[in-house]
């Protein structure tokens, strides 16, 4: 099960991220963490911010509710959603996954 914890009012998604890829997306999970593709390289936060616009479409929220907590140099990242709902989240990631399989 993909780790999501609540953090205050907010949640955080505990994220693998896999910068330069060929074909971006979420793939699933990946242990307790959701792997994520992106096509941007890890240079000056660009693949950052792919990893932001790729889970806020993927869960509806904005694009400015979802934002890096920590690992912003790093493949593991945890990832701050604010006005994210526990249930409404989990739901959208296990529809992704089965998207995928």
């Amino acid at each position: 099960m993909i780790r999501l914890e609540q953090s205050g009012a907010d949640l955080l998604l505990f994220v693998k991220v896999v910068p330069g890829a060929r074909h971006p997306g979420i793939v699933g999970a990946h242990g307790d963490r959701l792997r994520i593709r992106v096509a941007s390289p890890a240079e000056d936060g660009r693949a950052n911010e792919d990893v932001c616009r790729l889970i806020a479409a993927l869960l509806d929220l904005r694009e400015r509710d979802v934002r890096i907590e920590s690992g912003a140099r790093s493949r593991e990242k945890s990832i701050r959603l604010t006005g994210g709902d526990v249930v409404r989240v989990r739901a959208r990631l296990a529809e992704a996954e089965a998207r995928r399989s």
